[in-house]
């Protein structure tokens, strides 16, 4: 893989291994999200996916989580008109809106653990939402993370 790609690469001119490089590990994409039917407006509240491990932040089954999860979304260039409910952090947001990678991102760093370290991360913040009803996800929205 070419150093610093993203630099001089759109999204569109990636590499598979180049695309997934960009993901750094924060699973906020794996948390419930509310979405204002008015503004548009999304928000993040602090219950996991079934799938995530909230201490490590890590998927429990990825190779198979689309079979596994109904509403997992793939982050994919295809889709690149949905990045809005992608945290500002995310690397594919952040290219896909002409911003650089942040110090803290691991392609930066060259250590995956500086998105937790940064306080980026889900890790040891989120909680199951299995048993949480719908209706009192507002209950859960969180306001550690930009949106």
């Amino acid at each position: 893989m070419n150093k610093r790609f993203w630099e001089h690469k759109s999204l569109e001119q990636m590499t598979q291994e180049e695309w997934e490089s960009l993901c750094d590990g924060c699973a906020l994409c794996c948390l419930q999200k509310l979405e204002d039917e008015d503004s548009g407006e999304v928000y993040y509240t602090r219950l996991a996916c079934q799938l995530l491990d909230v201490e490590s932040g890590l998927c429990r089954n990825y190779p198979n989580r689309f079979n596994l999860v109904d509403d997992c979304v793939k982050v994919s260039i295809e889709h690149k008109q949905h990045f809005h409910w992608m945290p500002f952090t995310c690397a594919y947001r952040a290219l896909a809106e002409g911003r650089g990678l942040q110090d803290w991102h691991p392609l930066i760093s060259g250590d995956r653990e500086s998105v937790h370290k940064a306080g980026i991360s889900v890790r040891g913040r989120a909680i199951p939402h299995q048993g949480i009803p719908d209706h009192d996800w507002e209950d859960h929205i969180i306001h550690w993370v930009k949106y």
